[in-house]
């Protein structure tokens, strides 16, 4: 069972201050991991390829990156359980820039693959743990308007390392990516001790296992899973199934631009009025948004519909994430944000692959018809979940 926590303080009340000291430290780790981690996103698949792994070492690359990723989000609670959050920060974020020097020695695939592997456990390990006590510094009474800040802190670096990565290395030359992208998050270590160490938040535990038998839990994470499934098809095959390039760049810009907004937007208003109304429209809207893409052939539908897309999925991100954080006690932060994550990534990693076998046989225009139908069977726990709305009580005012 898990525990609901109430967010409700009472009417009259003066919101808490946001900005604190402890989460100004805390950006700064936030940023030393997503510079780490994404200014070689794209750049490592693309320099194992130019490095002579063959047709399929780009992929090879990401899937190591990617399972490493999900195997270590899985762990991390039980890291931080039992070592508190400031070791096992501090170890993900040097298993997140040590290894990548190496890449610079060598282009092996053997080489590329382990480093992958370690840079991708130690990204989810840094991101889980960093998360968890990312929610314990944030007023509950702000827990959405929080959210919202921490993902424009983390999501405006990545928006500008994911095409700086490959730029950088074709005209610099690729020992600057590396370079940059160790020092990052190794620099960022030095912000660790710093930080508060809650070790023994209020509540009991919640651990991986007990949060995968809980609905509460599973409900909203599904839910958005089922979001991040279309992000994944969108960021990966929008370019090949779009004839106008020039309508491919704008979309692929307003996307994330439109979803910035809307977590803010979320974030402030689930605050006021509870996240738990947010997560059915943010799927309907996000589902929307996958069949205006569906036009493929007209530029203005498939800008339109990376907005409308873009709109849902940042709603999505905030109410989901808010809402499972309220349904647990502190002590289970680190569980939700390792549940979280791995919805996120796997949504992402099993809508690029199984689209682009469907699209094979449909073509691309009826492969998105399709993906906005599957999208839809989560319909289902977000109707649930929102008859139940356990936990998402909005503060009283």
């Amino acid at each position: 069972m898990t525990t609901t926590i109430d967010s409700a303080t009472g009417s009259g009340c003066a919101r808490p201050p946001l900005l604190t000291r402890a989460l100004l430290l805390r950006f700064v780790s936030l940023l030393g991991t997503s510079i780490g981690f994404n200014l070689l996103l794209s750049a490592v698949p693309l320099y194992a390829q130019e490095s002579g792994g063959g047709e399929h070492a780009a992929g090879l690359a990401t899937g190591a990156l990617m399972l490493a990723t999900v195997v270590g989000e899985l762990a991390t609670p039980w890291l931080t359980a039992r070592f508190g959050y400031r070791p096992v920060l501090a170890a993900g974020l040097v298993l997140l820039g040590a290894p990548t020097p190496v890449l610079a020695w060598t282009g092996g695939m053997a080489a590329v693959v382990t480093v992958c592997l370690l840079r991708g456990l130690g990204f989810a390990v840094a991101l889980v743990a960093g998360g968890a006590l990312t929610a314990a510094l944030i007023p509950a009474e702000r827990r959405g308007e929080g959210l919202a800040l921490v993902g424009l802190v983390s999501g405006l670096p990545a928006l500008a390392c994911l095409p700086l990565g490959v730029w950088l290395g074709q005209h610099l030359g690729w020992g600057w990516v590396f370079a940059i992208g160790a020092a990052a998050p190794l620099a960022a270590v030095a912000s660790v001790p710093a930080l508060p160490d809650r070790t023994r938040a209020g509540g009991p535990t919640v651990g991986v296992w007990e949060g995968l038998r809980s609905g509460a839990l599973l409900r909203p994470a599904a839910v958005f899973g089922a979001t991040a499934l279309a992000a994944g098809i969108l960021v990966t095959f929008l370019p090949l199934a779009v004839p106008s390039a020039a309508a491919v760049a704008v979309a692929l810009l307003v996307q994330p631009g439109a979803a910035t907004l809307t977590r803010w937007l979320a974030g402030r208003y689930g605050d006021r009025r509870g996240s738990a109304g947010l997560v059915l429209p943010a799927l309907l809207v996000s589902a929307a948004g996958v069949l205006l893409l569906a036009a493929t052939g007209s530029p203005v539908a498939v800008v339109a519909g990376a907005a409308v897309f873009g709109a849902g999925f940042g709603v999505a991100q905030n109410a989901t994430l808010a809402l499972m954080y309220a349904r647990v006690p502190p002590a289970g932060y680190g569980t939700v944000t390792a549940l979280w994550n791995v919805a996120y990534d796997g949504g992402m990693g099993i809508g690029a692959v199984a689209f682009g076998a469907v699209a094979g046989g449909t073509g691309y225009p009826w492969a998105f018809v399709l993906t906005a139908a599957v999208m839809l069977a989560a319909l289902a726990p977000a109707r649930w979940d929102r008859r139940r709305a356990g936990g998402s009580a909005p503060p009283r005012r």
